[in-house]
């Protein structure tokens, strides 16, 4: 199904602010060159979206048909290098934006998946692939626990956007209101989990480890998807 302009606006601009975090990752924990910055920035912002298209079949993946979302992982980037001292003055936008980008992927994700008929399941699970996929291969790549796994609700609110994308697209509402909805709740949810920093409960009796690194070195966080 064809998505709605301003949702293809906004995924456009979530690829572009994963691949900034994703090359501030790169630049402030692993201290790579300017070519691991660009790399770590391209997979957060893309690996995600490539990922759930492999796993559909959607071949070759949406990334490598539209130039745009490689032009804007790259900008992303190549800013992150540039600019990475500056860009601590602009942490809490670049967080409020990358979770616009982990709202926008998580619903586009699944309203892709159930467009190749894959059951309600399936969907959800690659809607939220689709917005945390990037960011976790990122972390992965840096040696880092994945933040997906540990900080401030990230994978919760993607699977609550995808459930909710999932069940429009089954009650034939989907469109852009029920999208922007959808979306509107995971951004909700994923930053009150920023202000008062919440997480999924953990074992009983065992403290939560938080990680290695904040909001501002995540991605897409884990953003990283792409349509």
């Amino acid at each position: 199904m064809a998505e709605p302009p301003l949702l293809l606006v906004l995924d456009l601009a979530g690829t572009f602010v994963f691949g900034l975090n994703g090359a501030l990752t790169a630049v402030r924990l692993a201290r790579l060159d300017i070519v691991g910055i660009l790399a770590l920035g391209v997979i957060t912002a893309l690996g995600g979206g490539i990922t759930r298209d492999v796993l559909i079949g959607a071949i070759p993946p949406a990334a490598f048909e539209d130039w745009r979302y490689l032009a804007l992982a790259l900008g992303g980037g190549v800013v992150a290098f540039v600019l990475s001292r500056r860009l601590d003055r602009l942490e809490t936008p670049i967080v409020v934006l990358d979770a616009v980008g982990l709202s926008v992927f998580a619903v586009i994700g699944t309203a892709k998946a159930l467009d190749f008929y894959l059951g309600l399941g399936p969907a959800i699970l690659l809607g939220a692939i689709t917005a945390v996929g990037g960011g976790t291969i990122r972390d992965t790549l840096v040696r880092q626990v994945p933040s997906v796994l540990h900080s401030d609700l990230y994978a919760i609110p993607a699977l609550i956007a995808a459930g909710l994308t999932a069940a429009a697209v089954r009650l034939g509402i989907y469109g852009l209101p029920a999208a922007l909805g959808a979306a509107a709740v995971c951004f909700a949810v994923r930053m009150v989990g920023v202000r008062f920093h919440l997480n999924a409960p953990g074992p009983p009796g065992i403290g939560h480890h938080r990680g290695d690194h904040d909001d501002r070195d995540r991605g897409g966080d884990d953003r990283g998807g792409s349509e």
